[in-house]
């Protein structure tokens, strides 16, 4: 068999595509770049808002209409399972759940393959902590996709690390729906996890995906603590999702608005030039002009280096989809653009302020055109023109910036 993956949504569901295509290509079957070469496509699915789910509808009956056998997983899996095989007789249909069991289907349905081929090189290990939260978010279908909080073994975790460091990897991403929840059905925690992480040998990155303020509370200190080894990138993505103490409660989760300002607080003191990511939904049902304007005074207040704003996009099965008082969509795409407007203009006078300065990067990405991407500690994407190898560690002098990205040139390599 010849496959090619499509992965749709989260960090999360690029890692288990990783595994699932690692799984396939270990019995025999070959992975192809091209779809025009392929016989068979991977699409993992995303439901977070519809019109991610429209689009991949639209993706999925293309592909069939080309004569590509189907494998289906990831969170429109979970939650639609009986749809997708109605209008895919004959595909293969996986939800995030059903995983290890899952690899014993494929065996059974496509057998072995004959194609010999050893992992791809590659610098960055996704890894998946946990499956599942211990939240309960109205708004969100994931929970009911993901299901409650399963926490993988620390042991196995470090494990796979060590086999990936051993490969040169050179970047972990710790990912899964809330990365502060992971241990909390068992004894290890996220600090402890990175402890762990950061104790293997090498120079190497762990970048920590997104934590929720709920459980972040019980944790504070230890991942401050974590967050400051040099081998953590100083980057927190933390999710507000509201400004309104009545919005962020009516979302189910359990913090205020300035018990997350106090979290932020903390976590810059103790890291400095931390990289903070924020969420924010606009237009949850109920929200009024007051309080949008407490989002928005809260994002002037914290001034996060990134706003990832989202319309709210009522899911079924969801508490929040039933709530009175839905917001008008024009009113929820005029307080979109409002927050758009205001991430980008915080975003621009913070990469403002680092012309001129040099700072140590790894250059982990290819960039559009004769260019490569690079990261600093704090995570910041750095543009650098020219051609240059992946994986090296440079200084970089930043000479202009963008809202959402800096540029910077090469001053001088260092040691590896």
């Amino acid at each position: 068999m010849k496959f090619f993956v499509e992965t749709y949504g989260c960090t999360m569901n690029q890692g288990e595509s990783a595994e699932l295509s690692s799984y396939l290509r270990s019995t025999g079957h070959q992975q192809v770049l091209s779809e025009e070469e392929a016989d068979t496509a991977l699409v993992n699915t995303c439901v977070v808002i519809e019109p991610t789910e429209r689009k991949i509808m639209r993706r999925l009956r293309q592909l069939r209409d080309d004569g590509k056998r189907l494998i289906i997983v990831g969170c429109m899996a979970s939650v639609g399972r009986e749809g997708l095989l109605k209008e895919f007789p004959g595909s293969l249909v996986c939800g995030t759940t059903e995983y290890p069991g899952f690899m014993a289907v494929l065996d059974q349905e496509i057998g072995k393959g004959t194609h010999l081929s050893k992992e791809p090189d590659a610098g960055t290990l996704i890894l998946p902590i946990a499956q599942g939260c211990s939240g309960a978010c109205t708004y969100c279908i994931t929970k009911l996709a993901r299901g409650d909080l399963v926490s993988y073994p620390i042991d196995e975790l470090l494990s796979k690390v060590r086999t990936a460091l051993e490969r040169g990897m050179k970047e972990v991403l710790v990912t899964s729906q809330d990365t502060a929840s992971y241990g909390m059905d068992g004894i290890s925690r996220l600090p402890d996890l990175l402890r762990g992480i950061c104790a293997l040998p090498g120079d190497f990155r762990v970048r920590v995906g997104m934590m929720n303020p709920d459980n972040l509370k019980e944790i504070l200190d230890d991942t401050a603590e974590a967050f400051s080894h040099p081998k953590v990138y100083k980057f927190l993505h933390l999710p507000v999702q509201s400004g309104s103490d009545r919005i962020i409660r009516d979302m189910g989760r359990a913090y205020s608005a300035s018990e997350y300002g106090r979290l932020v607080t903390a976590m810059r003191q103790a890291v400095p030039d931390l990289t903070l990511s924020t969420d924010v939904i606009t237009g949850f049902p109920g929200e009024t002009e007051e309080d949008h304007r407490a989002t928005v005074a809260l994002m002037e207040k914290m001034r996060p280096n990134i706003i990832n704003v989202t319309r709210f996009s009522p899911r079924p099965g969801t508490v929040a989809m039933t709530m009175k008082d839905q917001v008008p969509g024009w009113k929820s795409k005029e307080r979109s653009r409002e927050l758009t407007a205001l991430r980008f203009r915080i975003s621009s006078e913070i990469n403002a302020s680092r012309s001129g300065k040099t700072c140590s990067v790894m250059i982990n990405e290819k960039g559009k055109g004769n260019s490569v991407m690079a990261r600093s500690d704090d995570y910041a994407p750095i543009v650098i023109k020219g051609e240059h190898s992946l994986w090296q560690r440079v200084d970089v002098r930043i000479t202009s910036y963008a809202p959402t990205h800096l540029y910077g040139e090469i001053v001088a390599d260092m040691e590896n």
